[in-house]
């Protein structure tokens, strides 16, 4: 895998303190004095990020795209429904909790995660249901808060779980539920410890919405979108593969990696090629060839060398 070296900020590039100063407080009163800019980088009152090299020479998807049209089934199963029902959704105060084979459990507040050293990302998003987008997230890499609890040599994969409020998430109430409740994802550890596996907090400069994934959320760039599971309350180191909601809803259809393969169909549809929403007007968008990977191979293929990824979908 190569190398990453963040470019310098030149003095031209710094965004003016007249500008900074006047942007929202990024978590309100979670996070006291955080900013964002909507600059290259992620930049806080008190913490200043240089700018990420992970970007991609793609045109990035309109934010109108992103934040209207996805998937999250707690908050209804139309591409619309997150936007239209999450409004009741309260992304704090909020903790996430991370613990099982780990030298020291700990349970972090909204104000510890907003302190990570923050980065404005670039990736390709691609939903195994074969559309795509290019989204600028903000973020820290998820091996920046598994350091902070020391995983035990016994560890093997990283369980995720999102939280449960029926009484703000109406996809999780009603007779009728699509899934079980919580969602859970899961990886394996040396794929959570990649450089480009982040806990998102924003997107476009902003804090996260709630209909995606408000306040954290994980993304896996070379994974299918399902493996990006929102909105986290725990985190649990384990020494066997963990349960993940897809695969346990339709395990011939959804496997544990879920690595953006076109040489893999999903049984109901092709998956070699993809729709890029919002190059066609609002939610339209244009044909392209899927990327093995995403089009990250160089930087993860080597974690599966040897594996079948026909069989390991």
């Amino acid at each position: 895998m190569a190398a990453y070296h963040p470019p310098k900020i030149a003095s031209h590039e710094i965004t003016p303190e007249s500008l900074f100063m006047s942007r929202r407080a990024f978590m309100g009163a979670a996070a006291g004095s955080l900013l964002l800019t909507s600059s290259a980088g992620a930049i806080a009152a008190d913490l200043k990020a240089s700018p990420s090299p992970f970007k991609v020479g793609e045109p990035l998807t309109p934010e109108k795209d992103v934040t209207n049209y996805n998937n999250f089934y707690e908050f209804g199963m139309g591409k619309g429904d997150p936007a239209a029902n999450s409004g009741d959704f309260k992304p704090s105060p909020w903790t996430i909790k991370v613990d099982g084979m780990v030298a020291k459990p700990k349970e972090f507040g909204l104000d510890e995660l907003m302190a990570m050293p923050l980065e404005e990302r670039t990736y390709r998003m691609r939903c195994v249901e074969a559309w795509s987008m290019v989204i600028p997230w903000i973020g820290f890499p998820l091996a920046g808060l598994l350091d902070k609890v020391e995983p035990l040599g016994s560890a093997k994969y990283v369980a995720f779980e999102t939280v449960v409020r029926p009484e703000q998430m109406p996809g999780q109430s009603g007779y009728f539920q699509p899934l079980a409740w919580p969602y859970v994802e899961g990886l394996r550890l040396d794929e959570a410890r990649h450089p480009l596996t982040i806990l998102s907090v924003g997107l476009y400069g902003k804090t996260l919405p709630n209909q995606n994934g408000a306040p954290v959320r994980l993304v896996v760039p070379w994974k299918y979108g399902f493996k990006g599971i929102k909105s986290i309350v725990k985190i649990t180191l384990t020494e066997k593969e963990p349960p993940t909601t897809w695969n346990r809803s339709a395990p011939n259809e959804y496997g544990f990696y879920a690595n953006v393969n076109p040489a893999v169909d999903h049984p109901r549809w092709s998956q070699a090629t993809e729709n890029r929403i919002g190059e066609g007007g609002f939610f339209g968008g244009s044909r392209r060839n899927t990327l093995p990977f995403n089009g990250y191979a160089e930087e993860v293929a080597g974690l599966y060398a040897g594996m079948d990824l026909v069989k390991n979908f």
